[in-house]
């Protein structure tokens, strides 16, 4: 299994063009309940390409990307060139680089279930101020009962590298319960969508770090497979991805 830092190193481009991005519902909720601000420093962890990191800017805050990954920290610094309060580091969710209680909000998306979490909450003590929040966010896709959903589920255990061992649903509420400590959290969930024609879903897919690339003996079954199911469901020539976009929010128990 490649180190979790280097998985996503050749997906860059996929994920920047057909990875979900969060709706603005997660901004409001961040504002509402843990008073982000303007004046707001926020440390997105595992930044990646920068999809939540964008959001998070758009509520105009100061955001500091914290990205372990060479390729897709870049990608990020380009795509968020002319967004002057944005600043990237190098580093990781257990040594953030980040100075002692300077950050007012924590936030990861789709990454908390790739930290180790022992040192993880060890470090976000470190950094937060006092009274610091932090929300841990997934846009969890729809896997119910509709044939496309259940045919698009069945393509990544059949075909998936190593799908079932590094999925973030292994990331159950009493991991998160247990990361937050006695202080608990708090939850909410707001729908989410992505419509795709066939090159898109095929996209979509190939961002995933356990879709085999090219060159993998399983790469063009994989793709063949993929293009039976859209030809199966689309609807003029459409396939809707349904998410269920969960935050998990609270203060850490120290």
């Amino acid at each position: 299994m490649l180190n979790s830092t280097q998985r996503f190193s050749n997906r860059v481009e996929n994920y920047i063009k057909y990875r979900p991005h969060y709706p603005p519902a997660v901004l409001d909720l961040l504002r509402r309940e843990c008073h982000l601000t303007p004046a707001s420093i926020i440390a997105d962890i595992g930044s990646g390409t920068g999809i939540l990191t964008e959001l998070l800017l758009q509520g105009g805050g100061t955001v500091v990307g914290v990205e372990p990954n060479q390729e897709m920290r870049e990608a990020a610094e380009k795509l968020l060139s002319n967004y002057p309060s944005f600043r990237s580091v190098t580093g990781t969710a257990e040594a953030t680089t980040l100075p002692d209680h300077s950050i007012d909000v924590i936030t990861a998306g789709q990454a908390f279930h790739w930290f180790d979490r022992t040192k993880t909450r060890a470090e976000f003590l470190r950094v937060l101020k006092p009274g610091g929040w932090v929300a841990l966010i997934w846009n969890d896709r729809n896997i119910s009962d509709r044939p496309f959903f259940q045919a698009y589920e069945n393509l990544l255990v059949t075909y998936g590298t190593d799908y079932e061992a590094v999925g973030h649903k292994h990331t159950d509420v009493e991991i998160i319960g247990s990361f937050f400590g006695e202080a608990g959290f708090r939850q909410a969930h707001f729908p989410n969508e992505q419509i795709f024609d066939l090159e898109g879903l095929k996209g979509r897919w190939l961002s995933s770090s356990y879709a085999p690339a090219a060159g993998h003996p399983k790469h063009a079954p994989m793709l063949e497979a993929l293009t039976r199911i859209f030809t199966e469901y689309e609807f003029g020539g459409k396939v809707a991805f349904e998410y269920d976009t969960t935050v998990y929010y609270g203060q850490l128990d120290r």
